[in-house]
């Protein structure tokens, strides 16, 4: 028999660690017994494992749980503050910042002000800026500085997770922008790019509706649209880390051709609702309103403004029919739906649904949920911060 390699047997080590505190993680509290069922290693493996983590400070013991007889089994539980980690959202206009636990509970939020020169800033000065609010962050939550895991970054556009490259922002007009090194370097910490939508799909992996489905979709409708893709398990990239520009798909032929954004978007229907008040039309009251946006404009609807009951209805359809295309190509078990502009509520959700159900193939729709969540800044945040808590929790094969 060839003898196990050092190497090999640390991996070994690794990988029953990483189980061990995983299943702990997910189905805390459980017992020593448990986890040996659960996990299929030895009583001394077990016991080596659970001793290590509580000595390093994951893992803690809670009481004693229901025995059959004889003495009752202590109880293992995460200890959630062992260690924190940051995720930020880079906007426009914005910087988003959450501090989180190891189960992504938001201990600090707050959003800065982005001051950069505008409308093409240096990509030196956009980075100098998130420092600055990561260590304003760092001081304002009293967050030890040595307990901080990691960054996470989401930010909108084509991300090169593997190497925390901006291979193109919609904001900054960036191509090829290296956002991890400088920001690692200055931190002394790891710190992992995604593309917004792609961190709203982490964090409902491991800690929301997508926990343990393998198959499933999070479409976000705001400024723009997009979605987050996981099919078996896995997330969906794309080979530039491209896919899921959902809001692109071209829904009408033309010179340009009209995509899904151009239709259901906040920035669409605001759009639409410029020209109808340009036009002079007296059947709506938008003209009257100071600050029109999706807010005030759901608002007019709400009291019975035709014009604004169109307007999102029309968008609730387009947005239907592309989903419906999602289903259709993907066929997932769920489609979550967020983000800032499903606070329309049931104007632009009604029409969604229904488009959706008249436009999915035959059968698709059997076992499929759908499921909307309103999003605000802070979830985003979080979800940065779940790129993160992913990396720590990841096997050490996947790594």
């Amino acid at each position: 028999m060839t003898p196990i390699r050092k190497g090999n047997r640390d991996l070994i080590k690794d990988i029953n660690r990483n189980l061990v505190l995983n299943l702990i993680k997910n189905q805390s509290p459980i017992s020593r017994t448990e986890l040996i069922q659960q996990s299929n290693l030895s009583a001394g493996t077990i016991s080596n494992i659970t001793s290590s983590l509580i000595a390093d400070g994951f893992v803690q013991e809670t009481g004693e749980g229901e025995s059959s007889g004889g003495r009752r089994p202590v109880l293992l539980r995460l200890n959630h503050k062992a260690g924190f980690v940051i995720g930020l959202k880079l906007m426009e206009q914005t910087i988003t910042i959450a501090v989180t636990d190891l189960d992504a509970k938001v201990i600090f939020h707050q959003v800065f002000p982005l001051t950069i020169d505008r409308p093409s800033p240096h990509p030196e000065q956009v980075l100098d800026a998130v420092i600055q609010a990561i260590e304003n962050a760092l001081t304002a939550s009293a967050v030890q500085r040595s307990r901080v895991a990691g960054i996470g970054i989401g930010m909108a556009g084509v991300i090169d997770g593997e190497r925390g490259i901006c291979r193109y922002s919609p904001y900054f007009s960036w191509r090829d922008i290296d956002i991890a090194s400088p920001i690692a370097t200055h931190f002394d910490l790891p710190v992992y790019v995604e593309n917004d939508v792609n961190t709203l799909t982490i964090v409902e992996k491991w800690f929301g509706c997508g926990r343990d489905i393998p198959h499933f979709i999070v479409v976000t409708v705001g400024r723009g649209i997009g979605a987050g893709i996981v099919m078996n398990g896995q997330f969906y990239r794309g080979v530039l880390g491209g896919a899921g520009e959902f809001g692109h798909i071209t829904m009408m032929d033309g010179d340009p051709p009209i995509t899904l954004e151009q239709l259901a978007s906040d920035d669409a229907i605001l759009h639409y609702a410029q020209e109808v008040i340009a036009q002079g039309d007296k059947h709506t009251t938008l003209s009257t309103i100071n600050h029109l946006n999706i807010a005030t404009l759901t608002q007019a609807a709400d009291e019975g403004d035709p014009v604004a009951q169109n307007l999102l209805a029309d968008a609730g359809h387009w947005l239907g029919i592309g989903i419906s295309t999602l289903i259709n190509m993907l066929n997932p078990q769920l489609v979550i739906i967020g983000g800032e502009g499903v606070q329309a509520g049931h104007w632009r959700l009604a029409p969604m649904r229904e488009a959706i159900s008249k436009h999915v193939f035959n059968g698709l729709a059997d076992s499929l949920e759908i499921v909307v969540e309103p999003v605000g800044d802070e979830a985003w945040a979080r979800g940065a911060a779940s790129l993160v808590l992913g990396e720590l929790f990841k096997s050490p094969v996947l790594k």
